[in-house]
């Protein structure tokens, strides 16, 4: 990774919300933390707290009754068929904006036809705004990301059926 790339990298996650990331990409690894404790201490702190509260005898403490919660059985949802083709991938972690304006209709959606070089999105990555190029020609067969959702290197933003 380069500097310039690492830096990039660094700003933006200073100014999101997210409070860990870890990036592994071959021989290089990065881990990030807002947290004021590190993983291993918090490992250490939480099985401090579970012995001492396992340890802890309270003398006369009054029983109380709980009421019995059933489990509630989450059927999964059939996993629905991954559309086919070529995936257009965003180069930058930002926010993906999938309209020129707020106003305006979007860029490209389900069925639209895409040429080479033409602009699919836009991913905003330190108050820049990237336009993205479909790198081919085709059909959109899926729109992978929402309106505003904030994207990560080399995630998929559209599948496109060539031809």
């Amino acid at each position: 990774m380069e500097q310039k790339d690492l830096k990039e990298l660094l700003s933006l996650f200073s100014e999101s919300t997210l409070t860990e990331f870890n990036l592994k990409e071959g021989s290089f690894e990065l881990y990030l933390n807002k947290n004021n404790v590190s993983r291993g201490q918090a490992a250490q702190t939480a099985q401090a707290i579970h012995q001492e509260a396992a340890q802890a005898q309270v003398p006369h403490a009054p029983q109380v009754s709980l009421p019995v919660v059933q489990e509630a059985v989450v059927e999964k949802a059939p996993v629905a068929s991954v559309a086919a083709g070529t995936e257009i991938v965003s180069p930058l972690v930002g926010v993906v904006y999938l309209k020129p304006a707020p106003d305006k209709p979007n860029f490209k959606s389900v069925g639209d036809r895409v040429t080479k070089g033409e602009v699919v999105c836009i991913v905003e990555a330190m108050k820049v705004m990237n336009e993205i190029t479909s790198d081919v020609t085709g059909e959109i067969v899926a729109v992978v990301v929402e309106n505003e959702d904030v994207v990560e290197f080399n995630q998929p933003l559209f599948r496109v059926k060539e031809g």
